[in-house]
């Protein structure tokens, strides 16, 4: 499917409008919530390395804050649409709401490839896309977060602009800062643990032992990453990962039938989540095309990479082996292949409950920014399982009364605390 076929809004919108259906939302619900309440979108001036001035692209989209302060990612990718971050900030306003936590959905961006600027031109980008949209985000407006080709570093250059420009300190303005400068133990391996716990909840519920598992993995960043690690600690085996490389500018699939080394391939990854393809062949590593991932022989598919993924022209590669999907990307499966994975009857756990550990995590170091104390990592984690177990109990429990498919259960959750929201304020 190509990018001109492919809308994640609308595809965001879509899957809205079912659960606007189930809900009988009014007229006017429906019209507010589908669609942002505020977006911005801007340009950057930076002076290069090189002494030229190139203009960059920027977003903010707040979709809604009826519960709370906007919550969500700023992303560095040269493809970067305005779309796709109206599609995630509205994912974003869904997830805070499953998982309950009293924050809104809202999402960032910049048009870049940081694989090819510099850390100082990095740096010019972080500060100019603070500059332009510093009065109106902040710690009890919109709060920031790292998302694709993002870091903690470039959180705290974001953090240092809006403190110079606001004269003062702000801690919980943005999350996902380095541990010691406001930053939250736990928080690196929060979305993926996140991931593994609604995995462990829902191989309970299908009377599956997570021993007898074998997974396969797309994306090799850092929700794969621990995902992978919570994973395999459960005593599951992961026998393939699939991520892009940037040398190349395509996709392998890296597979090793007794199981990838985790610790190996840590050893031998750039800092965007690239394998390096050589060395990987010297670790005994086959070499498959990107989206040979999709096709392997194994009961639970993790697609954790971008938006897209599984679509109506490769969900029927999908092993018959398979019996659970659960998604640490935000938008990997498209509706059409939504309704084959229905049919078949795989258990899937949705993008908004699944990864919804980082948000919780992010939620958490705001708390602890606010009142200024920071707690122990095992706390933390601790507070994120029992959050995030609570979060799909809850939908599963409801998909089974009302015999719906998980999706449009976390849907009807997460839609209807909002939509009650905006009501208990008048707004509609």
């Amino acid at each position: 499917m190509n990018a001109k076929a492919f809308n994640p809004f609308e595809m965001a919108q879509a899957q809205f409008d079912k659960v606007a259906d189930l809900l009988q939302l009014d007229p006017g619900t429906r019209d507010l919530l589908r669609n942002p309440m505020r977006e911005y979108a801007f340009l950057i001036p930076v002076r290069m390395d090189d002494g030229s001035v190139k203009v960059f692209r920027g977003f903010r989209v707040q979709h809604n804050d009826a519960r709370g302060p906007g919550k969500g990612g700023i992303r560095f990718h040269p493809h970067e649409s305005l779309d796709t971050v109206r599609a995630l900030a509205t994912w974003m306003t869904w997830k805070c709401s499953v998982v309950d936590i009293p924050l809104g959905g809202g999402k960032g961006g910049v048009i870049c490839d940081p694989h090819n600027l510099s850390a100082r031109e990095q740096e010019q980008i972080c500060r100019g896309w603070v500059r332009q949209i510093a009065r109106v985000i902040g710690p009890l407006q919109d709060v920031p977060a790292p998302d694709v080709m993002t870091n903690a570093q470039h959180m705290l250059w974001m953090l240092d602009e809006y403190e110079k420009i606001h004269n003062g300190h702000f801690p919980g303005f943005i999350t996902g800062k380095p541990v010691g400068m406001g930053g939250s133990l736990g928080r690196t391996e929060a979305t993926g643990y996140g991931v593994v716990y609604t995995v462990r909840e829902a191989l309970k519920q299908l009377g599956i032992d997570p021993k007898n598992t074998i997974a396969s993995v797309q994306g090799f960043g850092n929700v794969a990453q621990y995902a992978i690690e919570l994973y395999t600690k459960l005593g599951g085996k992961v026998i393939c990962v699939s991520c892009w490389d940037q040398k190349d500018q395509t996709s392998y699939t890296y597979r090793k039938k007794d199981g990838v080394d985790l610790k190996g391939l840590w050893g031998i990854t750039d800092r965007f989540g690239g394998i390096d393809k050589e060395k990987a062949k010297q670790l005994g590593y086959e070499i498959l095309p990107g989206d040979a991932w999709i096709e392997q022989e194994v009961d639970i598919l993790f697609p954790a990479a971008i938006e897209n993924q599984i679509t109506g022209e490769n969900v029927n590669k999908i092993h018959k082996r398979v019996r659970l999907i659960a998604e640490g990307a935000n938008g990997p499966t498209t509706p059409e292949a939504d309704k084959v994975i229905q049919e078949r009857g795989i258990f899937l756990i949705p993008d908004f409950l699944a990864n919804a550990g980082g948000v919780t995590c992010s939620y958490f170091e705001q708390v602890q920014c606010n009142m200024n104390y920071y707690w122990e990592k095992d706390e933390v984690l601790q507070k994120l399982d029992t959050k995030m177990t609570s979060a799909f109990l809850a939908v599963a429990e409801l998909a089974r009364q009302r015999k719906l498919y998980m999706r449009d259960a976390a849907y009807v959750i997460a839609v209807n605390r909002v939509a009650q929201a905006c009501k208990d304020r008048g707004w509609v």
